[in-house]
């Protein structure tokens, strides 16, 4: 019973820090940047990405383990939408990353990466579409937490 607890606890931990980090991403992607605010969101992404896997890991353990059945979350529609909007947040953020990972030799040597307007723009609707991809996963939790979209 406590362990089940537990997990969620960890669970909405992880998910809060996700939804934190990236709310500081956009904050902080404001080209041009300074070798500062670039540090900055390198960081703030590795939170993004290492909250972002404990969600997932977590989340998986609670489905085999801690919760209902796995068979029960496989038919559950609001379950696998969560599930499919949490993938597509996470290819969406691929491209955020590789720019942000991308300023590492500008940066060695101190100085401001440079991101072009056609950049900046990919990256900023990176970042909203994952905000609207959030938006699904709360739905759709709050939904599964009510009994709506089980299949028999």
């Amino acid at each position: 019973m406590y362990s089940s607890a537990l997990m969620a606890f960890l669970h909405h931990l992880a998910a809060f820090t996700v939804v934190a980090a990236l709310a500081v991403e956009v904050a902080l992607f404001r080209p041009p940047l300074s070798p500062v605010q670039a540090r900055r969101l390198q960081r703030t992404d590795l939170v993004f990405g290492l909250s972002a896997t404990a969600v997932l890991i977590i989340g998986a353990l609670r489905v085999a383990y801690f919760e209902k059945t796995t068979v029960y979350y496989l038919h559950d529609v609001f379950f696998l939408a969560k599930l499919a909007a949490f993938l597509i947040a996470a290819l969406i953020s691929i491209y955020p990353t590789i720019t942000f990972l991308s300023w590492n030799a500008p940066l060695r040597a101190d100085r401001a990466p440079e991101v072009s307007a056609q950049r900046a723009g990919r990256v900023r609707l990176c970042l909203m579409l994952e905000l609207s991809a959030i938006a699904v996963i709360l739905a759709c939790a709050a939904l599964m937490a009510r009994g709506f979209g089980y299949l028999r």
